[in-house]
């Protein structure tokens, strides 16, 4: 077969696009929900600004030091398990054997060829470990940058997302017309979003804009209602 002109470019790692949609996600209805809450309660723009910037100072941090904590945790998971995987290869290498042997069955291999294979894998214990932790355990070696990146990612996707339905309030508007231009920014990114995500998530991009959209919408309208009955009962 012919493979030339065959390219394939991964530009973003699957990591890198969960982060982005996780920081993303969050960074676009949180602050959304907070400027129509605050809106619906205040009639000064600038007090909408202010505490704004706050949730999206402290919502940036919290997720990404989430990010980070979580990326960490996978690294300290796949320390352990290739630790315990290089000590059964030695105290019970027949069981391990064994288990190599049940894996590359399951694939179709009989026979002599099995047989090949299995001693092929087990006579290198570099390669026997890491075959056990990507096939029996699901597992891959994490890159050691991955938990500062993905804090920077998801922290500075929660930032991108957070300004949209803020921006309205930095200018001279009256806060009812910010926050009907705050609904309409935020739909339109919440809508845009959700197709682009929906690409990356296999999920039908109207359905997925569409979900995306709700969500957002719904976190708001309660805020927002919620708001407005505590300041009818101040």
């Amino acid at each position: 077969m012919n493979r030339k002109g065959h390219r394939e470019n991964h530009i973003i790692s699957a990591e890198t696009v969960r982060d982005i949609i996780l920081g993303m996600s969050d960074g676009l209805t949180v602050p959304f929900a907070l400027a129509a809450g605050l809106a619906g309660a205040i009639s000064q723009s600038s007090v909408v600004v202010a505490g704004g910037l706050s949730e999206i100072a402290a919502g940036a941090i919290s997720m990404g030091l989430g990010g980070y904590l979580a990326a960490q945790s996978e690294a300290d998971t796949y320390r352990a398990e290739l630790a315990r995987e290089h000590r059964e290869v030695r105290e019970v290498p027949h069981l391990e054997a064994e288990e190599v042997r049940e894996i590359l069955a399951s694939y179709g291999l009989a026979g002599e060829t099995l047989r090949a294979a299995v001693q092929g894998i087990i006579s290198d214990q570099k390669t026997w470990v890491h075959f056990m932790m990507r096939e029996e355990l699901g597992l891959e070696k994490p890159d050691p940058k991955r938990a500062t990146s993905s804090a920077l990612t998801i922290g500075g996707s929660y930032i991108a997302g957070g300004f949209v339905p803020l921006a309205p309030y930095f200018f001279s508007l009256p806060v009812e017309t910010a926050f009907f231009w705050s609904i309409v920014t935020t739909s339109v990114a919440l809508f845009v979003f959700g197709a682009v995500k929906g690409k990356f998530t296999s999920v039908p991009p109207l359905k997925s804009a569409l979900q995306t959209l709700i969500v957002g919408s719904v976190a708001a309208t309660a805020a927002y209602g919620l708001a407005r009955l505590v300041g009818g009962h101040t």
